[in-house]
């Protein structure tokens, strides 16, 4: 019996140890097939229309396709969850946003940033305030509206996202930053019918992207007033002033992250977040991500996850402040 005994741990310490000689072959020949990158918004939105070509880039560098699979639904969460419930293999990545911790703040899901791997940064990109040119009151600069809602507070309609989500929060921001009130009317999902619903009159302003909005500009049914970013945009929206041109020391900005689902093997995480690295470096991504008002925002997992720790601390006041903080 003694003997048996001998010969099952036998086995066992053998299985175990050609188990961690599979996984250190399998880091080293990765990726050895075609990798999914879940995007957690809709087709055709922004953060799926940057995403694309970044990943056709990290493709050519990994030497394997990189599919997109859209996961919209829920404040993204339908996405994150997807992502974070999947093999830890690398051959499953996802895309995360601000919302990866502000959907934990508001109780929608208990996950952020934390509980996945991170690969780096690749960019950040903030909403404008838009004017409607269909309402009774057509601004065409942002001092005009200032003026307004000082005059009358709470008689303006600003329409932005569902609550909680990024552009609601830079909202909030806003709101908060300036003491400015308004009638703030919250759309489902993210900037486009926020952008359909100012275009159409329904509202006097909106908070939404650049990229999103520029068609009805050019239309003539909106006006960008002000930039929430931390300094002005490159031409042609470098006409647009910053609040903080404005004299209000408030700006925002929504992150692009590399994620997987937690205890990707380091090898395997550092293959993915160097190939993402130097796709997000190329002067021709760049270039594409500037003319869709994103601003390159390259970052090593390290510094990726310094940053956003520091962005939690101010994300956690907006949301305290709006009466939906839930997280302790």
């Amino acid at each position: 019996m003694k003997k048996l005994w001998i010969g099952i741990l036998s086995i066992c310490l053998i299985a175990g140890l050609s188990g961690l000689e599979d996984w250190a072959i399998a880091a080293e020949s990765f990726p050895v097939k075609p990798i999914t990158f879940i995007v957690p918004l809709e087709a055709g939105s922004d953060g799926d229309i940057i995403s694309r070509p970044l990943c056709q880039k990290a493709s050519a560098i990994l030497g394997q396709p990189i599919l997109i699979v859209n996961k919209p639904g829920a404040g993204s969460s339908i996405g994150y969850r997807e992502t974070h419930s999947a093999k830890p293999d690398g051959y499953t990545l996802g895309y995360g946003m601000a919302t990866l911790l502000t959907n934990k703040m508001q109780g929608i899901m208990p996950l952020d940033f934390a509980d996945y791997t991170i690969m780096g940064s690749w960019y950040y990109m903030s909403p404008v305030i838009i004017a409607s040119t269909k309402t009774q009151r057509p601004f065409k600069k942002m001092e005009e509206v200032i003026a307004f809602a000082k005059s009358h507070p709470g008689e303006l309609s600003l329409a932005t996202g569902a609550v909680g989500q990024s552009w609601w929060v830079a909202t909030m921001a806003f709101v908060e930053g300036t003491g400015l009130k308004f009638n703030i009317i919250p759309q489902p999902g993210a900037g486009g019918l926020t952008t359909t619903h100012v275009a159409g009159g329904h509202s006097d302003l909106g908070v939404t992207a650049i990229p999103t909005a520029k068609p009805q500009i050019d239309a003539g049914n909106l006006r960008a007033l002000a930039n929430l970013a931390p300094k002005r945009a490159l031409a042609p929206y470098d006409n647009i002033p910053t609040l903080k041109d404005l004299g209000y020391d408030v700006s925002y900005e929504s992150f692009g992250i590399i994620v997987g689902p937690p205890k990707i093997p380091k090898e395997v995480a550092d293959k993915i977040a160097i190939a993402f690295h130097a796709a997000a470096s190329d002067p021709e991504y760049q270039k594409f991500l500037l003319g869709r008002y994103g601003t390159p925002f390259v970052l090593r997992p390290d510094e990726a996850t310094k940053y956003i720790n520091e962005k939690r601390i101010s994300l956690r006041k907006i949301m305290d402040k709006a009466g939906i903080l839930k997280e302790k």
